[in-house]
């Protein structure tokens, strides 16, 4: 199966109002990118397309990457230098078993859209939506 077909379109579309949902509540942006393999530390393949996608560009460095290798079955969320330096260490992992668990069941959506809400909620407390807000980064889901 390809990245590109894992989703069905209205997972997709589920997935997409999770990430504009969760950007109502903060200023930081989100991203999921999915692809087939990561031949690397997933970390490191979460890291390349963080700045592939120009995430690192957003003005307060708050941006956050939900990245997926379908094939390979490995995940991994990070976020900018300006997320990173606010929040605990934990964070990201706590988030990531949460969505582990679902994933276990076989549930990728509902999985990932909690993940993506819930890391809407915390990132409201250190960067909460303003006025003024732009929608710096597209919300739609990105695939290799």
């Amino acid at each position: 199966m390809k990245a590109k077909d894992f989703f069905t379109k209205e997972q997709e579309q589920i997935i997409v109002a999770a990430v504009k949902q969760a950007e109502l509540n903060t200023s930081g942006e989100i991203r999921v990118h999915i692809e087939n393999r990561c031949k690397n530390d997933v970390l490191d393949c979460a890291a390349f397309w963080f700045e592939k996608l120009g995430m690192h560009k957003t003005e307060l460095r708050n941006g956050v990457l939900f990245y997926l290798a379908i094939q390979d079955k490995k995940f991994a969320i990070i976020g900018d230098v300006g997320i990173n330096i606010k929040l605990n260490s934990d964070f990201w992992n706590e988030i990531k078993e949460q969505m582990k668990e679902s994933f276990r069941k076989g549930l990728f959506t509902e999985g990932l859209s909690e993940g993506i809400i819930t890391a809407g909620e915390q990132l409201k407390k250190h960067f909460p939506h303003q006025v003024d807000d732009i929608n710096e980064l597209n919300d739609d889901i990105s695939f290799s």
